[in-house]
Order: C-alpha cells, then sequence, then structure tokens
C-alpha cells in the first residue's frame, strides 16, 4: 500500500495530504468548488481519493489541467482578459498580481471604482450611513453620558 504523503505542494501551495482531492484543490487561490470537481473530470481522478495518494504523474496532470483548462469560458475567472482579449484562468500569486494591477489602473485613469478604492470606501455602491465607518460609534448614546454633560448647580450660599 502507497505511504500517505503528510503535506503535498501543489501549484505553489502546500496543501494537507489527508483532504479528499476536491477539497484539496479548493485550497489554491483562485480555484472554487465547480472548478475543482471540473478538474477531477477532466483528469478522470476521484474526487474523494485523498490527495496524499497521488502519485506525482496525477499531479503534473492536475497542475497542467490548471494550467490549460479546457472548459466552458464561464467557469473561467478572467474572461475578456484587458490586455489580449482571450480567456483565461489564473490562480495563486499572478491572480493577486492582476487583481493590484486593474485596480492600479482604475486609479490612474480616475474611473468612479478607483477614486473608491483610492478613498477606502465601498466600490461596490454598498450603503455608508451606518457600515464603514472608523472611530464612530453607532447608535444612541447612553442616559449616564446625557447627565453628566448637563451643567451642575452651583451650592446656595446662606
Amino acid at each position: 500500500m502507497a505511504e500517505v504523503k503528510r503535506i503535498v505542494r501543489l501549484m505553489a501551495t502546500d496543501i494537507d495530504g489527508s483532504l479528499s482531492l476536491a477539497r484539496a484543490l479548493r485550497r489554491i487561490k483562485g480555484i472554487g468548488f465547480m472548478f475543482s470537481k471540473t478538474i477531477c473530470q477532466l483528469t478522470g481522478l476521484d474526487s474523494k481519493k485523498k490527495i496524499g495518494l497521488l502519485s506525482e504523474e496525477e499531479l503534473k496532470a492536475i497542475e497542467n489541467t490548471v494550467s490549460n483548462p479546457h472548459v466552458p469560458s464561464w467557469l473561467l475567472n478572467r474572461r475578456k482578459d484587458p490586455e489580449f482579449g482571450n480567456n483565461l484562468h489564473l490562480t495563486g500569486a499572478e491572480l493577486n498580481l492582476r487583481t493590484r494591477e486593474d485596480i492600479n489602473i482604475m486609479r490612474r485613469i480616475r474611473c468612479y471604482k478607483g477614486i473608491r478604492h483610492e478613498l477606502g470606501q465601498p466600490v461596490r455602491g454598498q450603503s455608508t450611513r451606518s457600515t464603514f465607518r472608523t472611530n464612530k460609534t453607532v447608535g444612541v448614546s447612553k442616559k449616564a453620558a446625557k447627565m453628566a454633560k448637563a451643567p451642575a448647580k452651583a451650592p446656595e450660599k446662606k
């Protein structure tokens, strides 16, 4: 019987070897539930098999499938890339880098979303009346605080 690896290195991510393949793939940034299930189907591997039991060839097949997926475009996380116009699926550090670049482009062209990113305000139209506050209390002040603000009476002299 093959020995279970405790930690598996896949796509620059350390993954616990006791996890099932479908759950383990979701630990990689940029791979969600649907994409991990699709990868299992494309590679022909059992999604319930522990990732620590996979051979090096199977791990290479998973890596190749993730880097060059032959799936419908709606399953990819970067459709119609602004730079080249093709559909991509990014993972890990590359996903972080592209997201940061997109935000910087929005800031540079001074679009609404870019300005909101600069100000640290919500970008997608959320309400800001009661949330996104910093160092402010929301709600009614206590009675004790109101009493302390009231002027004290001066003692009467006889």
